[in-house]
């Protein structure tokens, strides 16, 4: 049974949550637009950031004024492939954040704006992870900054959303995660996210210790 006095179950969002994808994004968007002349910046990176890829894809179609949205789009998912293939690290604390909730028998899912090739390369890459499931763009009518991937994981799970914990690390992923009614951790980075509401702030998941998240449970039950 689950840990009482705690969550019933937990998401994690994929790219820049659970892995340091966000590198190879980078440098498969920098592959991919100086093709057609364009410099790629860590801004327009963070323009981008939690997707979805179509927004991407539109928006590499007007930097560069060349081909069409879904060209790029679709491009970009094949360079990201190759490399996924090739492994992404963890971020850190993930590992050990996974391995915690497993022996508090904290039910988990991945929940990610990613298309479903993204996805199954990232687990397929991984010797072993705790998810009962994955959600991808590809499994939902509407991604994220729509709740619907959260609301349909907590739905799988048989877990309330209003007790459950989300991470995440981008605006667009917050916006979901906040939307959905769960709890949310945000770990940022290249934006800013601010500590509000049903939205937590941390430097990184290594802060997610046991203690500290019966402490953050206990806060936002008191709510």
């Amino acid at each position: 049974m689950p840990t009482e006095g705690f969550f019933s179950a937990v998401l994690f969002d994929m790219d820049g949550t659970l892995v340091n994808t966000e590198p190879l994004w980078l440098l498969s968007e920098q592959d991919l637009t100086g093709r057609y002349g364009y410099s790629w910046t860590s801004d327009d990176q963070a323009r981008c950031l939690g997707g979805p890829l179509d927004r991407v894809g539109r928006y590499m179609h007007e930097k560069t004024n060349a081909e069409s949205p879904e060209f790029f789009t679709n491009t970009l998912i094949d360079l990201m492939v190759e490399r996924l293939h090739q492994g992404a690290p963890l971020m850190p604390g993930s590992e050990v954040l996974m391995e915690l909730l497993t022996s508090m028998n904290i039910p988990m899912a991945l929940v990610s704006a990613s298309p479903r090739v993204l996805v199954d390369a990232v687990l397929e890459n991984l010797a072993s992870h705790p998810f009962q499931f994955s959600i991808s763009s590809d499994d939902v009518a509407k991604v994220k900054p729509h709740p619907e991937g959260y609301l349909k994981a907590a739905e799988f799970l048989g877990a309330g959303i209003s007790n459950t914990l989300i991470l995440e690390d981008s605006d667009t992923g917050v916006t979901a995660a906040r939307e959905s009614g769960g709890w949310v951790i945000a770990i940022p980075h290249l934006v800013h996210i601010e500590s509000v509401g049903r939205v937590k702030t941390y430097e990184s998941l290594e802060a997610l210790n046991e203690n500290e998240l019966l402490s953050h449970y206990r806060n936002c039950m008191a709510n």
